[in-house]
């Protein structure tokens, strides 16, 4: 099959280069061979796995931006592309250098430049055009070195992982297909991602930018919190602040003095809402932090969460369930459009919940919890060797196996300081059935080697908490029973009324999914929501902070 592609795009570029061109067909051709000759002598040196070296060889050491005459049109492509790509910043290396090529580009046709500068400025296009796709698919995050940092937070006693899914944009087939007559421009832009909002946030980035040249929002220099109804000279600075990121709308009743009115006040509870803060109207030290945050920074976290987009997984099934740990929400996506969502606990900075995909393939009502083993030892343990009557109070029991036949035995009859740091543990601990269980009545399986799930819980009075990392590391769902009512109405083995008997019970159930639903746990501290509003969380487990460390300058 691959013998056959090459075989195919081996006549298509012979065929655009006799009929692209039909007044200079003869003169072009002629040219195309000399600099393919020149090329493959050039290149005979390069690593076989250099981008230059496995280009030309997939196009026959064809020429692809540089013709006799003119630069092609995938060259033309490729410079307005880049020079349009509103998220780059003008005065980096990157844009520069494109200016530059542009220009000596122009200059070689214009003087009658030599085959031998033309082929070195082949060879410039294309390694402009790696950098590009390099910054437009691959992104800046250096992954080896953040990978390096979580295993060091591994070694140190926190157990976490980010999986990665590698982009799918492929820079050499794109070239392949622009040598054959494709459009280039087109082709750079199919290959942009399209999953969680990425082309939104992109223009976010594009409008931040124009603030910055425009020069970037005040600084409101308040003390103190301010309260409705207060007179402070900081107002006015707040008011034109929260204008340029147009969460203040002017308002027929407001004098805009320097009196904290209600206009003024709608317009930081917007704000509070899209930073993930508590919506009270008041700007005290947290919401001051925030506003005071520059155009600069606000930029890189957006460029930051642009390229972690890039390295999520494609959903391309019709429901989808996304959770963004910043965020502490569950979305449940139908066709793209939101659903449903729900607030969720996630793990501690301690005990990170870890970044993955799976798929939700089972239900389980009146789940029983079997603590981990972590959790005994580093919890549960301690605790017995004090009073060892302390699970009775959480309704643990303990068994002395982990099989079907484990007896339930007496806490008090086993010496716990021998397994307190043992890398064995042959007692299974359970808490039994019901409200007062760790995992509350309903749990939602997504098989996986982290041991993470999402469940109901005891504890809903964290729900009402603006930041919610209280768990061990799996989801804890505010309303667990709406989110068993939905994988209801599309499985028609599941019947919600009779599952609701069931909740009033302590019997285990499970409800195997006929219609399984992915999940992706993911980790955004800016986003674009679905209303269409540019949103930042607070980085809750520093990695914002690891990833800006390593984070490649363009």
């Amino acid at each position: 099959m691959i013998k056959i592609k090459r075989l195919c795009l081996s006549i298509g570029l012979v065929s655009a280069l006799l009929f692209s061109h039909s007044a200079n067909a003869e003169s072009n051709l002629e040219y195309h061979e000399v600099a393919s000759t020149v090329m493959m002598n050039s290149l005979q040196t390069q690593p076989p796995n250099s981008f230059l070296k496995k280009l030309y060889t997939q196009l026959f050491f064809v020429p692809v931006w540089m013709s006799e005459n003119a630069p092609s049109p995938a060259a033309k492509a490729l410079f307005n592309h880049i020079k349009n790509d509103d998220t780059l910043n003008k005065n980096g290396k990157l844009y520069q250098d494109v200016l530059r090529l542009e220009g000596k580009v122009e200059d070689v046709y214009r003087y009658h430049g030599k085959l031998v500068e033309k082929v070195d400025l082949e060879f410039k296009v294309s390694q402009l055009y790696k950098a590009y796709t390099d910054y437009a698919y691959l992104g800046s995050i250096n992954w080896g070195a953040f990978q390096a940092r979580i295993s060091n937070l591994i070694v140190n006693g926190v157990s976490t992982e980010w999986i990665l899914h590698r982009p799918q944009a492929n820079a050499i087939a794109m070239v392949g297909e622009a040598a054959l007559g494709a459009d280039l421009g087109k082709e750079l832009q199919n290959a942009t991602p399209r999953q969680y909002h990425y082309r939104e946030l992109q223009k976010k980035v594009a409008k931040y930018r124009e603030i910055k040249a425009d020069g970037g929002w005040p600084t409101v220099p308040l003390r103190g919190t301010l309260k409705p109804g207060k007179r402070a000279e900081a107002v006015l600075s707040l008011r034109e602040r929260l204008i340029v990121t147009r969460d203040y709308v002017p308002c027929d009743e407001s004098a805009e003095g320097t009196v904290y009115d209600k206009c003024l006040q709608e317009a930081v509870k917007h704000f509070q809402l899209r930073n993930g803060l508590k919506d009270d109207g008041e700007v005290g030290p947290i919401t001051l932090a925030v506003l005071n945050k520059s155009v600069e920074e606000r930029i890189e976290t957006m460029l930051l969460n642009l390229d972690r987009i890039k390295w999520l997984n494609v959903p391309h099934s019709k429901r989808h369930i996304i959770i963004n740990i910043p965020d502490f929400m569950l979305y449940f996506e139908e066709d793209g459009k939101l659903m449903q969502s729900i607030r969720t606990i996630v793990g501690t900075p301690k005990n990170p919940t870890p970044i993955f995909s799976e798929t939700v393939k089972t239900i389980v009502l009146n789940p029983q919890w079997n603590i981990p083993k972590s959790i005994i030892q580093n919890e549960m343990i301690p605790k017995l060797l004090r009073n060892p009557n302390a699970m009775s109070k959480q309704r643990i029991e303990i068994f002395n196996g982990w099989g079907k036949d484990a007896v339930k035995i007496n806490p008090a009859s086993v010496n716990w300081s021998k397994y307190r740091y043992s890398k064995n543990m042959p007692y299974r601990f359970a808490q039994t059935a019901g409200t007062h269980n760790a995992l509350g009545k309903v749990k939602f399986l997504f098989p996986n080697k982290f041991s993470v799930y999402m469940h109901d819980t005891p504890t809903k009075h964290l729900f009402a908490k603006d930041k919610r990392a209280f768990s061990h590391g799996c989801i804890r769902l505010q309303q667990p029973r709406e989110l068993l009512e939905t994988f209801s109405t599309f499985n028609d083995n599941i019947d919600f009324e009779k599952s609701q008997e069931i909740l009033k019970g302590k019997k285990k159930a499970y409800l195997a999914l006929q219609n399984r639903v992915p999940v992706d746990i993911i980790y955004l501290t800016s986003w674009v929501d679905y209303d269409g509003k540019l949103q930042f969380r607070n980085d809750v487990y520093n990695y914002d902070k690891m990833q800006l460390k390593s984070f490649r300058k363009w």
